[in-house]
């Protein structure tokens, strides 16, 4: 996958890719107009909508409701370091959810491709290339 970077003025960054642009400013005190979250924001976003599609499809496989479900995640941050620590995700159902499912929702939740990309991170080439730009 190929995605496009640019800088569509002030502190925004934006990346595009397929028919979508993901936008990302920062707030008014780091230089922006807050007008998108940060990228690290969409960063951590990710990790929480990422486990609510595989919980959202274990429901849909066993034909189970949605209604009520959500997903409540906290990111604990290591004070020594100012890093992500720890990022808890809380599977909320209502009393009617069968209890038989619980756990099944756990692990779905589990398989989420951002999560394991955490757990095994993959190696960056960072480099600069010059190109002359039509005009």
């Amino acid at each position: 996958m190929e995605m496009l970077i640019n800088f569509p003025g002030g502190a925004r960054v934006d990346a595009q890719f397929g028919p979508y642009t993901v936008q990302t400013d920062q707030p008014p005190m780091g230089g922006g107009a807050g007008s998108a979250p940060t990228p690290f924001a969409v960063f951590l976003a990710s990790i929480g909508t990422c486990a609510g599609i595989y919980v959202l499809g274990f429901c849909k496989q066993r034909g189970l409701p949605t209604e009520g479900i959500q997903l409540i995640q906290r990111v604990h941050t290591d004070p020594t370091s100012g890093m992500v620590g720890k990022v808890e995700l809380e599977i909320q159902v209502p009393p009617s959810f069968p209890e038989q499912y619980h756990s099944a929702l756990v692990r779905s939740a589990e398989l989420c491709a951002v999560k394991k990309h955490f757990e095994k991170p993959p190696k960056f080439d960072i480099y600069t290339k010059s190109v002359v730009v039509p005009a």
